[in-house]
């Protein structure tokens, strides 16, 4: 055995594979750890949903292999949706490709768009995969910062300042995770002008679109998006199916054909009976989405007084599955989750994981029971 691959030396196992195992290791000894980190929802999926995935599954015809681009009525239930929610028309037939998951969409972008050495930005904070992903293809990547006097968006100007002659791509994340900043479309609209002038592809990970969220964006409403934008989205916070794994990145057919290339040499498709399940969530009405975020309002009115209990100081405009809350100044983001951990069994996020610009604060998930935040609150 002659040594593993050099992209171990640029990558770290990610944070909550670590820190998962360590509160376990906590619950195993008796230790009664209220996980206040993780963004995987605790709700389950509609009845339909389960029912689709049931069905399908009995059926002795469903278990072979799937067409690399999902099932037709797969498609055209992401393209109803589009249309329904966003107002967003895109052809089913070549400007959907559904995935098993959008995580593994960020890998199948990178590969099909950038070559070893290109550069790419990636904002700080946001979502560590970006980066991971980049480093493993030896990517270079250009953190650009976003800041709470900002309102966590790019700052266009200081971006046009930097040198974009190697920049070949850009990821955004709006509504953003973590800091919860909303999407507006003066956002998207300058995003895409600024993707436009300088060459770059623009990529919005789309994923929480609906959470505590009236008016759901995608940014193919802006004029013109297709021409240098792609979208991925999910399930997972949607339809409360994160471990479904499901998802879609959408484009122009020229985009999709090539992240198909990609896709249909990793993997061989997606389960039938999970398409047929994610059919029917993707039909869901509005009412689905008003009684989800009423659980959520009502779970996040109580983690803003568990966050009041430790003096953090956080923005109530927000939208998404998080809260971000900055410690008071001079304490450090994984020294106080550590602290709060083992002398009160509450796990928080530190901001740190999500780049330089998230040091001095944490992100408190919704995804955890009214009872359980009441327990924590009373810790406190």
């Amino acid at each position: 055995m002659k040594g593993f691959s050099n992209r171990l030396n640029q990558i770290e196992e990610y944070y909550f594979s670590q820190k998962l195992k360590e509160v376990k290791k906590l619950q195993k000894e008796g230790k009664p750890v209220i996980n206040m980190g993780i963004g995987s929802p605790d709700l389950p999926p509609h009845s339909s949903v389960i029912e689709a995935l049931c069905h399908t599954a009995w059926d002795k015809n469903s278990h072979g292999y799937q067409n690399y681009q999902g099932v037709p009525e797969l498609r055209k239930a992401f393209s109803d949706f589009y249309l329904k929610y966003y107002e967003v028309r895109l052809n089913p037939e070549d400007e959907i490709l559904p995935l098993i998951g959008s995580k593994e969409g960020i890998l199948h972008v990178s590969m099909a768009f950038l070559n070893e050495g290109d550069h790419v930005l990636i904002p700080d904070p946001g979502y560590p995969t970006y980066s991971s992903v980049s480093k493993m293809l030896d990517i270079k990547p250009i953190y650009y910062k976003l800041s709470e006097k900002n309102n966590w968006y790019p700052d266009f100007e200081e971006l046009k300042s930097l040198d974009l002659s190697k920049v070949k791509m850009m990821w955004m994340n709006y509504p953003h995770m973590p800091t919860g900043a909303k999407a507006t479309m003066a956002l998207f609209e300058n995003s895409v002008n600024f993707a436009k002038n300088h060459g770059i592809l623009l990529v919005n990970d789309n994923p929480y679109s609906f959470i505590l969220e009236e008016n759901p964006k995608s940014i193919f409403q802006v004029a013109g998006a297709k021409e240098i934008a792609i979208e991925l989205n999910s399930l997972s916070k949607t339809a409360n199916m994160a471990g479904w794994r499901v998802g879609c990145v959408t484009g122009n057919s020229a985009f999709i054909q090539a992240i198909t290339k990609i896709k249909s040499n990793v993997d061989s498709g997606m389960f039938l009976g999970i398409q047929n399940a994610a059919i029917a969530a993707l039909k869901l009405d509005k009412d689905w989405y008003h009684n989800l975020n009423k659980v959520y309002q009502e779970r996040r009115d109580l983690l803003w007084e568990f966050a009041g209990k430790l003096n953090l100081v956080f923005s109530k405009d927000s939208t998404g599955m998080f809260i971000w809350a900055k410690l008071p100044p001079g304490i450090n983001s994984r020294d106080f989750v550590d602290r709060l951990l083992y002398e009160n069994n509450i796990f928080l996020t530190p901001g740190d994981i999500f780049g330089q610009q998230g040091e001095g604060w944490v992100r408190l998930s919704l995804c955890v029971k009214n009872e359980d935040i009441i327990k924590a609150i009373n810790r406190i």
